[in-house]
This record gives structure tokens, C-alpha cells and sequence, in this order.
């Protein structure tokens, strides 16, 4: 199909219907190009227009290589601008054979590296589809879930709470939206041993009751499970549907829990949730609670969350929810 200079017009002017910039982008360079542009080249251009990456990179500039380079006495700082002082006293001769030095350090460490240096921008390592990145950023209310800038500020980037190279999995309650900003920072902890860090959701405790999924009797009450928490029922539910969701880490304290343990068991609460509704219709309701620590009314000393379904009229005065744990304090 070949368009004349005419359709193009009419094309660019009246037919395209824009989400984003990408079509004009990608004209703009076949056009600049005599009609014929490496893939390579229109992402180049995109890349160009986001200004996510001047940031990200602008980032790089005043917070490492900047930084770096200003301690050593190689460069000044004025506002914004750097300086590289005495360049004007250089002969020609002499920028040339420096800008030749630069260019061999870069080759010869990207010889000696490959694109390793670059993985931390690398989208198509770790593919991620639309429906689940549009998933995150859903929950995440369209904010980063560290900082919590919006993403009209910052742009999101979709990022394994538990890395992959750590045991982390492709799954959805593993996954949180972060700004580039701080999921850059989240791969610079120089002084956090990542080799270790994946294996405490691994702590387990023998006499412990919760972490027994190999005791069968614990096993056949399991309803649903993802990499880091299991959903099951409780062994003597307060109402028809009452359930626990239960990290599968040994820890007792909920404030213990790691980001990436909440995400997992949020998952199978509103799982569960969902599930109970569809199948009962008499559910008007829920409590949930968490006893933590002994005067609280914890009995079994492994985090667990409870899911209690409630009907209308199964208490004389539902009044005050979970107030009601005190007596009399439920009516206010």
C-alpha cells in the first residue's frame, strides 16, 4: 500500500485518532529517512519524546556520575550546569585524543559487560502482559506504592517485590507499581546481602500447627494458596464460611510481615471474599481481625488473618463490629 503526499495530509490531519504520540512519531522518521527506518530507529524517537527517561537519566546524572565525578575534582556544579574547566585551554589535537580515550573506555567496558549494565532498564527480560501490568497499576491507585507520587508525576514501572533472581515469582501478588525513581533506588541497597534475603520466607517451625502444610488434617482444610500465604478453613468457625489466611512464613507479630507476604495475602482475601459472596447470597457482610499477642486473644502464635462472613441478623445488635471484643463498647 503506498499513499500519496495528499492522502498522507488527510491521513495526519482529519483520519488518525491518537492515544499517544507514537503515529505521528513513527511518520516523522520514515519520512526523515527517505520511507525506509530500522525498528531500532523509531523506538529511538519515541524514546526521545518520554520524558520519564530525560528524567530517570537526569536522576543518574546528579545523584551518581555527577557525583562521582565532582569528589574526584573532574567536574563543577553551578545550578544545573556542569562544567569540565579548561576545555577552552585544549587544542583540537588534544579533545580529539580525549573524546577517543572516552570512546574506548565505553567500548571496552561494554565488551567486557555486555548489555548487563543495562538490565535494570530491560522490559523485555522479564515480560510482563498488558492485563497484568493494567492489574497493578489498578491496585496501586495509579501511585507508586513506596513513595506514593502520582503517576501523572512520575512514570510507574511494574516490579518484582521478590526478585527473580532470588526465587521471586511471575505472579501477580509478587508484583508492585513503582516510579522509576524509587525502583531504581530498590536495586542500589549496596548494604542489604541479597544473597540471603530470599531465604527468610522459607522459616519454617515443626511443632508449629500453621506452618504444617505436610499434616494432612492442616492440608485438607487449604482452599487456596499462591508462593506465599494459604487460605483455609477455620477448625471451629464463628460463622458458616469463616476462614484464615496465613502467611506461609513463621513469624508471629503482623508487624513483621514483609511487603511482598501483605500482597500475597490480600490476594487470597479477596479471593476468598469474592468467592464466599457468589456463594452464599445470605453474606450481607464481613469482619476481619487479627488477635496479635497473647492479652489480645492469640492462641496460635503464627500470623494469620481472619475472614468472618456476616448475615443479617445472626447477632441481636451487630452494632460496633469488632468493638464488641470489649464488652459494652460496641454502642457508642
Amino acid at each position: 500500500m503506498s499513499l500519496s503526499y495528499l492522502q498522507l495530509r488527510e491521513y495526519l490531519e482529519r483520519q488518525m485518532k491518537m492515544s499517544h504520540i507514537y503515529q505521528p512519531v513513527m511518520i516523522r522518521r520514515l519520512l526523515l529517512d527517505g520511507g525506509v527506518s530500522e525498528d531500532k530507529s523509531i523506538a529511538a524517537d519515541l524514546s526521545a519524546k518520554d520524558p520519564s527517561q530525560i528524567d530517570y537519566y537526569t536522576e543518574r546524572v546528579n545523584n551518581m556520575v555527577g557525583k562521582v565525578l565532582r569528589k574526584n575534582g573532574v567536574v563543577t556544579k553551578e545550578k544545573n550546569l556542569y562544567l569540565l574547566e579548561k576545555v577552552t585551554e585544549l587544542s583540537s589535537q588534544e579533545i580529539n585524543e580525549l573524546v577517543e580515550l572516552c570512546d574506548n573506555k565505553i567500548n571496552q567496558y561494554l565488551e567486557k559487560r555486555n548489555l548487563d549494565i543495562w538490565e535494570h532498564r530491560n522490559r523485555t527480560r522479564r515480560p510482563i502482559s498488558g492485563d497484568v501490568i493494567h492489574q497493578v497499576l489498578e491496585r496501586a491507585k495509579g501511585r507508586c506504592e513506596l513513595c506514593g507520587i502520582k503517576k501523572e508525576i512520575k512514570h510507574l514501572e511494574v516490579d518484582h517485590i521478590v526478585p527473580k533472581s532470588l526465587g521471586g515469582v511471575d505472579s501477580i501478588h509478587n508484583y508492585q507499581a513503582l516510579c522509576y525513581s524509587c525502583n531504581s533506588r530498590k536495586g542500589n541497597r549496596y548494604s542489604t546481602d541479597y544473597r540471603t534475603l530470599g531465604q527468610i520466607f522459607e522459616e519454617r517451625q515443626h511443632y508449629c500447627l500453621f506452618c504444617g502444610t505436610s499434616n494432612a488434617e492442616f492440608s485438607s482444610r487449604i482452599i487456596h494458596s499462591n508462593h506465599l500465604a494459604v487460605c483455609i478453613e477455620d477448625a471451629f468457625p464463628v460463622t458458616d464460611g469463616h476462614s484464615l489466611i496465613i502467611p506461609k512464613r513463621h513469624f508471629a507479630n503482623y508487624y513483621n510481615i514483609e511487603s511482598a507476604e501483605l500482597s500475597a495475602t490480600h490476594e487470597l482475601i479477596k479471593l476468598r471474599q469474592k468467592e464466599l459472596i457468589k456463594k452464599d447470597s445470605s453474606i450481607t457482610g464481613f469482619n476481619m481481625g487479627i488477635n496479635q499477642g497473647i492479652d489480645a486473644g492469640q492462641t496460635i502464635f503464627h500470623c494469620h488473618i481472619h475472614l468472618i462472613p456476616r448475615r443479617q441478623n445472626d447477632v441481636p445488635a451487630p452494632r460496633g463490629g469488632v468493638r464488641n471484643i470489649i464488652p459494652n463498647k460496641g454502642n457508642y
